[in-house]
């Protein structure tokens, strides 16, 4: 499940997407124009410039902006810097496997292997899908819905 750190990350990020080449926002403009508590908000793009997806000037004119082009963010990345992996238990896990204390044979385990199935097709759309695409959403959805009414 994503938290709400993740989905203020991805919202941030769509955001400082949005800007211009070279332009740089504040965090009270991030917090008021998603609805973000500032202080939160704060708090995740420290974890973002951490991981290289955003970086900060301060000063007159300073602010955030992303480090990489939109496109080469990929959400996936995002939701496991910013909440941890993908899997929904730990057992299915890639990258932070824990087994469960009830399980006794974990190759045979039913709900390990459907949970690893939901991880597999979470992890394939979610690192596929970059900030790029989610800022051209409401665009696509917009021209879509223009075709339909005709």
């Amino acid at each position: 499940m994503l938290t709400a750190k993740g989905k203020y990350g991805l919202k941030a990020l769509v955001h400082l997407a949005a800007l211009e080449p070279g332009e740089t926002t504040q965090a009270s403009d991030i917090a008021v124009s998603n609805n973000i508590p500032k202080k939160f908000l704060d708090a995740i793009l420290g974890e973002l410039r951490n991981a290289g997806l955003i970086h900060s000037k301060k000063g007159p004119g300073g602010g955030y902006a992303l480090a990489k082009k939109a496109a080469a963010i990929k959400v996936g990345n995002v939701i496991r810097t910013l909440d941890g992996p993908l899997a929904p238990i730990g057992c299915a896990s890639r990258t932070a496997y824990q087994p469960c204390r009830d399980c006794k044979d974990v190759k045979t385990c039913t709900v390990r292997l459907t949970m690893t199935k939901v991880r597999d097709a979470m992890s394939e759309i979610l690192d596929t899908l970059t900030i790029a695409d989610m800022l051209a959403a409401p665009k696509a959805a917009r021209e879509t819905l223009r075709a339909v009414r005709g």
